[in-house]
């Protein structure tokens, strides 16, 4: 079974759910790290879900600020998504760090 370490970010999402991770079929993947950054001169809110599971939901991010959503670790399936929505239009980066297993 191999195991490799990834980071996949997605920059400037707004208002539309953005799919910032999905999990390759025969993978198994450990969700490690999940960080949003406000990239706006205005406090935003940002949500994140795996599926239509929210991690965290609305929580505020101060403007030129970040958040470190995860406190543990998520085990994620094969076709699970990691999406991130924010309140306001292109106002988030998002990094997802995973370690992948095939």
């Amino acid at each position: 079974m191999a195991q490799v370490f990834k980071n996949y970010t997605q920059a400037s999402i707004g208002t539309s759910p953005a799919t910032v991770y999905t999990v390759a079929g025969g993978t198994t993947a450990i969700v490690i790290g999940l960080n949003l950054a406000n990239r706006t001169a205005s406090t935003i809110t940002a949500s994140a879900q795996i599926g239509s599971v929210y991690i965290i939901k609305d929580a505020p991010i101060p403007s030129g600020g970040a958040l470190s959503v995860l406190e543990g670790k998520i085990i994620a399936e094969a076709g699970d998504t990691v999406v991130v929505t924010s309140n306001t239009a292109s106002s988030t980066d998002a990094i997802v760090s995973v370690l992948e297993q095939t």
